[in-house]
Parts: C-alpha cells; structure tokens; sequence
C-alpha cells in the first residue's frame, strides 16, 4: 500500500499527497476555510463511492460489461458544527443500462465489497439504492 501523507498548509487548508505516485489532493475546511477545495467530508463520499465503482470492476470484466458512466453520489448526514459526528451515508448509485438481471445481482454484490463501506461503525447507518435506467 502507499503511503499518503497529509501536511497543513496554514489558512485551514492542507495537502494529502503520495510522494510514490506524484499525486496530490488539496483540502480545506468548508466551515471556516475558504471552500475552495474539496473538504474532508468530500473525500469520505468519493472514498466510498470510488471504492464500491472500483470493486465492481473485475466482475464487469470477467463479464464484458462496459461500467463507463456508471456514478455513485453519497450523501453523508451528521450533526451540525461545532462537532459533527456523521450519523448515516445515503448511497445512490446510477448505473449503466442494458445489463440483465443475473448482471444487476453479481454487480451489487461486488459493491457490496467495498471494504471502506463496511469500516463504518454500527451507528452509522448506510443505505445503499441501484437505479437503472431500463
């Protein structure tokens, strides 16, 4: 695994980078930042979202099935600042059309993998919806 790396810029503002990779994401805090980069909460959607799309991959190969397009929004819901504590993760996720019963069932059950979706505790509640467009 890489090793990222998350150093604070100042202003509210920091840099997660993986130095083996060359990449690197900015974030800051939509609260009393400038809510010009992606928040941390952002990054939790996108990890999970990322996570389940990318887990359904190998079985969309294994059966030719094209995923381009497919997209997962999450909607994280917590209490209000000062201390915001997520409570429940609302996942829907679009999928592409044209896929057969026997495909829809192994797809959900590959997203279902995703092992960041299942490190939330027990009082987080994550409900998962699949909408197809046929």
């Amino acid at each position: 695994m890489s090793q990222v790396v998350t150093r604070y810029d100042g202003g509210q503002h920091c840099t997660a980078s993986d130095a083996a990779k060359g990449k690197a994401v900015a974030m800051d805090c939509p609260y009393t930042g400038k809510g010009e980069e992606l928040s941390p909460g952002n990054l939790l959607e996108a990890a999970v979202a990322g996570c389940m799309l990318i887990s359904m991959g190998p079985m969309a190969a294994r059966e030719g099935i094209d995923l381009s397009g497919a997209s997962i929004s999450v909607d994280v819901k917590g209490t209000p600042p000062p201390k915001i504590d997520y409570t429940a993760l609302d996942i829907d996720v679009q999928m592409p059309a044209g896929l057969t019963a026997i495909q829809r069932t192994k797809l959900e059950r590959a997203a279902e993998t995703c092992p960041i979706k299942h490190s939330f505790k027990d009082e987080i509640s994550v409900s998962v919806t699949y909408h197809y467009p046929d």
